[in-house]
């Protein structure tokens, strides 16, 4: 892969991204030296491994490897029998505790129990836990070992510390004396060469007997060490000697345990940059909501939705190229700073990245082919200094292109052969454009020719492309719009810049005619794409409106099938039951009659039985239009609603309050009891007053009033989820007397699961008041351990 496209299509810029998500020197130098690769098995593996890092981070988390540290020389050093320094054990050290988070990380729980293409490298790694447990017993940090290293080094750091306070009470009394007589300069202990001293006046060296080790700049002060103490120095001497050797035995012996676990160690190094680099792929594949692209050997180019990694996420637009199919020659045409050479460099930079294993930041199932080479020829075609030397410096890097390039590489032409007369440059390109199509080179061009428009419409294997243009708006919309050529706007722009029309009219009337045709004829185009692509967008509606339509009928028709058999077996049970009751009240009338007959029974005896039929089948008519009433099967939907409302759920036959307000479809949440449930308006009937035996109790009495108020308006949940435990609990003290005192039977708090603390501190509370009678933690479809139900006495 020629290094000038790799500069020239930004990729060095991608490559300085990646290497900031790499934690050690050895990943960032990967990522560095990271190139395209032209083997498909290769590039697919080095993409599944991005995709695998990618899937673990959005299920677990980022995955730190700070604290990997070269070991190598280390090891090398361990191999020719030397010993380790403090701060190469504590580099070992913290290797292994990358590796032991890392393989922490593996062990934790996925949804699926698929292996990955990283489940290896994880179970390789071996944390060595015994032994990094042993290098933080020893060593303590860069210059410190600790006491409990050895029994020895215990025992000699005890004499050190006891013989330093030898010498300093001997010191002290020396001092004291000497002090007395004026003799020190200050009245301090100091160090030097590892011995205990006092400042001595110069004039007084001979008064104070002993050793003189150092001197003042100004020689006003002699460090003195005491005759008293010259023996406590030698042996401390002797102690800080025997620490250091102890210290070199321990640091040896410590240095054999660890070349044991050599080869590991090595082995840990290098599996765990390699995952530092590989996750480096995957933080940069989740900044650029990068995917996978699927390859092909085929030549063949399918781009949806991409979008330049470089550019503001917020602000670029998604195209969708496609090449190497039906045709293998793609020109790109537009005004300029239209988007053409973003196109250009976008698809360029997509098939560097893909082969180099990096995600592309576009829509799923975008292809790309694998090319041996991409050459690029990308200027600035804004410049106003295009001249000679600028052509023959692109013609130079265009007669090295068609020299190396071949049926396996991918070509970029940036406005190919501008800065020369038009017509020649026009004639050129098309040679060139056509040299390559001829030799099955995947090719993209822009350009500004008229006559290459004209070469991709009438050439087989040849397609045009342009980047939209809004006359009315005199900007780009950053669109590109395969199988269109661009229209040149340099008219209407002119017109709606405020030139006069007269100069247009001359200037169109100095265009030959047919290429005025032509450009009429891409305004055609264009004006019939545009309506294409407003009724497409019509007939999309329609068909959303009517699979809706559709969903919903269905719906609809189901709902009434079950209720149609609901309603016929309740009937035909009903008709039974009505049928068995005529059957023995008629049997019992017959009975009635026939001992009247037998004992003539007077008159008044047969009408009392007669009324008594009449009442019976009066009473079952008043119950049956009762219940009619009740059924209210013609109910009206309530118009307005307002949260707080009472109001009964037909289908459920149970009353409740309004929680939320209607939706555009009429669905609202009504909470009854502990029960929250979405409903639609139309299954309500709003309650003016409540009817309840709480209600009827406390009427007649100004408490029951307030009581009455406060049911009211109480709701039977309080969420506390956000609050601080001192803010919650002063909240939910309040909320449970206003719940109490409004008669709720039961409450739902609601405290989320988080770290446990507010759930802990709620239950704590309810457990001193006296009239909760009991509480528990939500079961499933309440909120589970989020809620807890409180239940009052």
């Amino acid at each position: 892969m020629n290094k000038k496209a790799l500069h020239t299509l930004e990729y060095d810029k991608i490559i300085d991204t990646l290497t900031e998500f790499a934690y050690s020197q050895a990943a960032k130098e990967q990522c560095r030296n990271l190139l395209p690769m032209t083997d498909l098995e290769a590039i697919n593996t080095a993409q599944r491994q991005t995709d695998d890092a990618l899937l673990r981070i959005f299920k677990k988390g980022s995955l730190s490897f700070s604290g990997i540290h070269p070991v190598s020389a280390s090891l090398k050093r361990l191999e020719i029998g030397g010993s380790l320094s403090m701060s190469e054990f504590l580099q070992i050290s913290s290797l292994l505790e990358v590796a032991k988070r890392a393989k922490n990380f593996s062990r934790m729980d996925l949804t699926d129990e698929k292996k990955d293409s990283l489940d290896d490298m994880f179970e390789v790694l071996e944390p060595l836990t015994p032994l990094n447990d042993e290098i933080k017993r020893c060593i303590l940090s860069e210059d410190e070992v600790s006491d409990d290293a050895s029994s020895t080094l215990r025992s000699i750091r005890r004499s050190i510390g006891g013989m330093n306070e030898r010498i300093r009470t001997q010191m002290n009394k020396v001092m004291n004396q000497a002090n007395g007589s004026g003799y020190l300069q200050d009245a301090v202990i100091t160090m030097r060469d590892g011995r205990y001293c006092l400042p001595v006046r110069a004039e007084a060296k001979n008064q104070v007997p002993g050793m003189i080790h150092d001197q003042s700049s100004s020689g006003s002060t002699l460090f003195i060490e005491p005759a008293a103490v010259v023996n406590l120095n030698n042996e401390l001497k002797e102690l800080f000697l025997k620490e250091a050797k102890e210290i070199e035995v321990i640091l040896a012996d410590l240095s054999v345990k660890v070349y044991e676990y050599a080869a590991l160690i090595n082995d840990d190094y290098k599996i765990l940059t390699t995952l530092d680099f590989i996750f480096a792929k995957a933080q940069l594949a989740k900044i650029h909501n990068g995917v996978a692209p699927i390859f092909n050997t085929n030549g063949r180019i399918n781009i949806r939705k991409g979008r330049h990694p470089l550019l503001n996420p917020k602000k670029v637009v998604p195209i969708d190229v496609m090449l190497g199919d039906t045709f293998d020659l793609l020109i790109v045409t537009g005004p300029n700073t239209g988007g053409k050479t973003v196109s250009l460099k976008t698809v360029g930079l997509f098939t560097l990245m893909g082969q180099a294993g990096l995600h592309i930041p576009a829509n799923d199932r975008s292809e790309l082919a694998v090319f041996e080479d991409v050459f690029a020829d990308i200027g600035d075609e804004q410049s106003i200094e295009q001249n000679l030397s600028t052509f023959s410096s692109h013609m130079t890097n265009i007669v090295s292109i068609l020299k190396h390039a071949n049926e396996k590489s991918f070509v970029l032409f940036d406005e190919l052969c501008a800065g020369t007369d038009p017509t020649e440059g026009a004639a050129l390109a098309i040679s060139i454009l056509s040299r390559l199509h001829e030799r099955g080179i995947r090719t993209m061009a822009t350009t500004h020719y008229s006559e290459i428009k004209v070469f991709a419409l009438s050439t087989d294997g040849v397609e045009n492309a342009c980047c939209e243009f809004s006359v009315e708006t005199l900007s780009p919309t950053y669109r590109l719009l395969i199988g269109i050529p661009g229209k040149s706007n340099a008219f209407a722009i002119s017109g709606k810049l405020g030139l006069a029309p007269d100069l247009i009219e001359d200037a169109k009337s100095r265009i030959t005619e047919s290429e005025a045709n032509f450009e009429d004829l891409l305004s055609d185009l264009e004006h019939s794409r545009l309506t294409i692509e407003k009724e497409q967008a019509e007939i999309n509606s329609y068909k959303r409106e009517i699979a809706s339509l559709k969903q919903r009928l269905e719906q609809k028709q189901e709902r009434i099938e079950s209720s149609r058999d609901k309603i016929l077996k309740e009937a035909n049970e009903q008709a039974l039951a009505i049928l068995k009751e005529a059957k023995d009240l008629a049997d019992e009338s017959i009975r009635n009659f026939n001992k009247f007959g037998q004992i003539h029974a007077p008159a008044s005896e047969m009408e009392k039985e007669r009324t008594k039929l009449r009442k019976k089948m009066s009473d079952t008519q008043a119950q049956l239009s009762k219940k009619k009433n009740d059924n209210v099967p013609n109910h009206r939907a309530p118009k307005k609603l307002r949260i707080g409302d009472s109001v009964k759920v037909l289908s459920m036959n149970l009353t409740g309050t309004v929680h939320t307000l209607p939706n555009a479809k009429g669905d609202l949440y009504v909470q009854m009891g502990i029960l929250r449930s979405l409903v639609n308006i139309n299954d309500l009937v709003l309650l003016e007053e409540d009817t309840s035996p709480t209600s009827k109790k406390y009427a007649k009495t100004s408490a029951g009033k307030i009581k009455m108020s406060k049911s009211a308006s109480v709701s039977t949940e309080i969420n506390l989820i956000g609050k601080t435990t001192d803010e919650a609990i002063a909240l939910l003290d309040k909320y449970l007397d206003d719940a109490y005192l409004a008669h709720l039977s039961s409450v739902r708090i609601v405290h989320g699961k988080g770290t446990g603390a507010l759930r802990a501190a709620v239950q704590k509370h309810l457990k001193r008041q006296k009239y909760i009678k009991s509480f528990h933690l939500g079961e499933f479809g309440e909120g589970d351990a989020g809620v807890t139900i409180a239940e009052f006495k």
